[in-house]
C-alpha cells in the first residue's frame, strides 16, 4: 500500500536539491520541476490522476507559497484560519467554525510558513522573540506564538479580510446599519468629528473603521498608523502609512505605535488614524485629537461604548505619567466626540450596537448621551446631537 504522505515528503526533498538557490526562480520553473518528478515517481508508483494532481498542488504550495494552509488563504469565503500547532487547523467561513480534514505534515513544515510570513513582513519571530504581527500580500492580518510560549506551537492565527474593501453601502446591504445612521456618520466624518469605534474580538472594528474612512474628503493629507498595516484607504492621494517595527536580533529598537504618532505629529496630517489602541497610546491619540487633529479615528476592545471610555481611562494610566483621574477624564471629553460600538449577535452578523456622543464632563464623569441604539431588529435613533458647532462650521446642518 502506497503512503502518499512519504511520496510528498520524498519528492519536496528531492524538488529542492534541484532548484538552483543562487539565482530567482520563476513560478513556472518550479512548476516545471515539480511536474517532471512527479511524472519519474508515477513510472515507480502507480500513481491515479487525482493523485498527481494533488501531489502537484501540494508541493507547490509547500515551496512557494503558504503550505497546507494556502487554499484557505485563496478561499474568498474563509474569514479566520487558526493553526494549533501540526495536530489542528480551525478554519471560520461564513461565521461558522469548524475543524479542517488537513494538516501540517512536520513541525519543520510548519516553521518553514512560519518564517516565510515573518521574512515577508520584515518582521523576526523565534525562541528569543516569540511572538510577532504579521500580514500577508492579500493584506490578511497575522498573529505567530512560537515556542517556548506556545507549548503545542508554533500557533498561526490569520484574520482574512475581503479582496476589496467592504464600504458602508456593503454594510447597509449586510444590515449592520441602516442608510440613515450612515448618513449621520457621513455629516461627521466630513465635518471633522473625532469618532472611536469600539466592539470585541472580531465584530468589524477594522472594516467599519476603513468603511467610514472613505467619507474623508480627498484634499485630506492623512496619516495611519497600524500595527500590521491593514486600513485600505481609497482615494486619498495624500496618504502617508506607519506601521510599527519588533526589535531584532540585529540590535534594531522597537518602534511603538506611540513612536509612530509622536513622529506624526511633525509630519503637519491634518487626521491621523491609528488602527487600534491598546496600551500607553491612548494617551497619545487622545492628545493628538486634542491638538488640531479634528476628524482623527481610531478602535479599541470594549464591551460597549461606556466600557470604552473605562477602558480608555485604563489605557491612559498605562502610559506611566501618573495623570489624575479627573485629568484622564476631562482629556477623554475633550479629544472624543462620538463612539460607534459593533458587536456580534447570536446568529453571528455583526452589527451597529450604539452610537453615542460625548457631552463632557460633570460630577467627575465623562457623560455621553445615545445618538443611536440596536432595539429589536434595527438600529435606531434615540437622541439628538448635541454640539453641532462641527457641523454648522462645514455648512452641513
Amino acid at each position: 500500500m502506497k503512503d502518499l504522505q512519504k511520496i510528498r515528503k520524498d519528492l519536496h526533498h528531492e524538488i529542492l536539491t534541484k532548484i538552483d538557490l543562487s539565482r530567482e526562480v520563476e513560478d513556472e520553473e518550479i512548476e516545471e520541476i515539480i511536474h517532471s518528478a512527479i511524472i519519474a515517481k508515477g513510472k515507480k508508483v502507480f500513481l491515479t490522476l487525482e493523485e498527481k494532481r494533488r501531489l502537484k498542488s501540494d508541493l507547490f504550495d509547500s515551496i512557494r507559497k503558504k503550505g497546507v494552509i494556502q487554499p484557505l488563504i485563496d478561499d474568498p469565503e474563509v474569514t479566520e484560519i487558526m493553526v494549533n500547532g501540526i495536530g489542528n487547523i480551525f478554519v471560520e467561513r461564513s461565521g461558522r467554525l469548524f475543524c479542517w480534514e488537513r494538516h501540517f505534515e512536520s513541525k519543520e513544515a510548519l516553521n518553514d510558513v512560519v518564517q516565510q510570513i515573518a521574512a515577508a513582513s520584515n518582521r523576526v519571530v523565534n525562541e528569543a522573540s516569540p511572538i510577532v504581527d504579521a500580514r500577508l500580500e492579500n493584506g490578511s492580518r497575522v498573529n505567530i506564538v512560537m515556542n517556548p510560549i506556545a507549548l503545542n506551537g508554533p500557533i498561526i492565527t490569520i484574520r482574512r479580510f475581503p479582496d476589496s474593501p467592504i464600504r458602508m453601502e456593503d454594510l447597509i446591504r449586510f444590515g449592520a446599519i441602516t442608510s440613515e445612521a450612515v448618513e449621520f456618520l457621513r455629516k461627521l466624518v466630513v465635518s471633522g468629528y473625532n469618532i472611536f469605534i469600539s466592539g470585541g474580538t472580531g465584530s468589524g472594528k477594522t472594516t467599519f473603521l476603513n468603511a467610514l474612512s472613505h467619507f474623508i474628503p480627498e484634499e485630506t493629507r492623512i496619516i495611519t498608523i497600524e500595527d500590521s498595516a491593514e486600513l485600505q484607504i481609497q482615494g486619498i492621494p495624500n496618504l502617508v502609512s506607519l506601521e510599527t517595527r519588533n526589535a531584532n536580533v540585529e540590535g534594531c529598537q522597537p518602534i511603538t505605535i506611540r513612536d509612530l504618532i509622536k513622529a506624526s505629529l511633525r509630519m503637519r496630517p491634518d487626521r491621523i488614524i491609528v488602527g487600534e489602541v491598546r496600551d500607553g497610546a491612548a494617551l497619545d491619540f487622545l492628545q493628538a485629537a486634542n491638538t488640531g487633529h479634528d476628524g482623527s479615528l481610531s478602535t479599541g476592545h470594549a464591551n460597549s461604548a461606556k466600557d470604552m471610555l473605562l477602558r480608555l481611562e485604563t489605557m491612559v494610566l498605562m502610559a506611566g505619567m501618573e495623570l489624575p483621574l479627573p485629568a484622564i477624564r476631562r482629556q477623554i471629553a475633550s479629544a472624543v466626540d462620538i463612539i460607534v460600538h459593533l458587536g456580534r449577535l447570536r446568529d453571528k452578523s455583526r452589527k451597529v450596537l450604539e452610537i453615542v456622543e460625548i457631552t463632557g464632563y460633570q460630577d467627575g464623569e465623562v457623560t455621553f448621551d445615545p445618538l443611536y441604539r440596536y432595539e429589536g431588529d434595527r438600529l435606531q435613533k434615540v437622541g439628538e446631537l448635541k454640539f453641532t458647532e462641527k457641523l454648522e462650521r462645514s455648512g452641513l446642518m
